[in-house]
C-alpha cells in the first residue's frame, strides 16, 4: 500500500525524538496525595459533563498505569503493533493529509475515515497531549490510544451520539482494560434516554461485548499503512462484524 502519499513529514527528527521531546515540555510530576485528587476531581467533572475532554483525559493518565502497561504488550505481540511503538507514528493534520484521504475510492479506509471527520467536523488536531505519565513508553501508548479514538469509530460505523460513543467505550474498554473506558460504559450508559437504552441493551451492548472480545487487538493496527485497503476486507481480516440494527 502506498502510505507514504497521505502522511506528511514533520521534520528531518524522527518521529519517536519528537514525541519524547514533546512528554518532556508536557509533562506534570504528581505525587501519590496529587494524583488521588486529580483521580477524585476529574472523575467527579467527567461524570456530571461527559463533554468534558480535558477531565476524561486527566483521568485516563492517573488510572491507567496498569492498563497502558497490558496494551503495550499487546502492541508488542505482533509486527504491526510492535513497529508502531517503534516509530512511534502520530495522527493529525501535519502528519495526515486529509484532502489526499477524501479523494480515494469510498470504500476505502482513509476515505472512510476522511469522511467521518468531515462530517462530524472532528479535527485531528483536538486530542490533548499526554502530562501525567512520566514513561514515555506508556505516555506514547495513552496519546496513540486518543489518537486512533475517532478511527476506531470511524471503522466501526459507529456515530458520535452518545449511544455510539458509549458502544465505543465498551469495546475499547474489553480490549483495553482502562479504567476510563469501563467508566464511560457504564456512567454514559446511565445517562441515555429510554428509547436508546432499549437500543442500548438489545443491540448496541451485546455488539460492543461480542466486538471487544473477537476482533483483533484495534490498538495495534497501523492504520497510517492501510488507507487504500477496502474497508470491508479491513473488517474481515480484523475479524469486526458490523452492527446492522439500528
Amino acid at each position: 500500500m502506498r502510505a507514504f502519499t497521505f502522511i506528511r513529514k514533520l521534520s528531518s527528527v524522527p518521529k519517536s525524538k519528537n514525541f519524547r521531546e514533546e512528554l518532556e515540555i508536557n509533562y506534570i510530576s504528581t505525587n501519590l496525595f496529587q494524583k488521588t485528587l486529580l483521580t477524585v476531581g476529574s472523575a467527579t467533572v467527567a461524570l456530571f459533563d461527559p463533554y468534558r475532554g480535558d477531565m476524561i483525559a486527566c483521568l485516563g493518565e492517573v488510572t491507567g498505569e496498569a492498563s497502558l502497561k497490558y496494551m503495550r504488550e499487546k502492541m508488542l505481540d505482533n509486527s504491526e503493533g510492535a513497529e508502531i511503538l517503534q516509530e512511534m507514528p502520530r495522527i493529525n493534520s501535519q502528519t495526515v493529509c486529509f484532502k489526499s484521504l477524501s479523494e480515494l475510492p469510498e470504500d476505502t479506509l482513509g476515505r472512510v475515515y476522511a469522511d467521518f471527520m468531515r462530517e462530524n467536523d472532528i479535527t485531528a488536531d483536538s486530542r490533548l497531549p499526554v502530562q501525567f505519565i512520566k514513561d514515555p513508553d506508556l505516555a506514547y501508548v495513552m496519546q496513540r490510544y486518543r489518537e486512533v479514538h475517532d478511527l476506531v469509530h470511524a471503522s466501526l460505523f459507529m456515530k458520535t451520539t452518545m449511544l455510539g460513543e458509549v458502544a465505543v467505550k465498551w469495546v475499547e474498554g474489553i480490549q483495553t482494560k482502562l479504567p476510563m473506558c469501563i467508566g464511560g460504559g457504564i456512567w454514559g450508559a446511565a445517562r441515555l434516554k429510554p428509547k436508546h437504552r432499549q437500543l442500548y441493551l438489545k443491540y448496541y451492548l451485546p455488539w460492543a461485548i461480542k466486538t471487544g472480545h473477537n476482533a483483533k487487538f484495534l490498538q495495534g493496527i497501523y492504520y497510517e499503512k492501510r488507507w487504500e485497503q477496502n474497508i470491508y476486507d479491513f473488517h474481515k481480516e480484523m475479524n469486526i462484524s458490523i452492527l446492522t440494527e439500528r
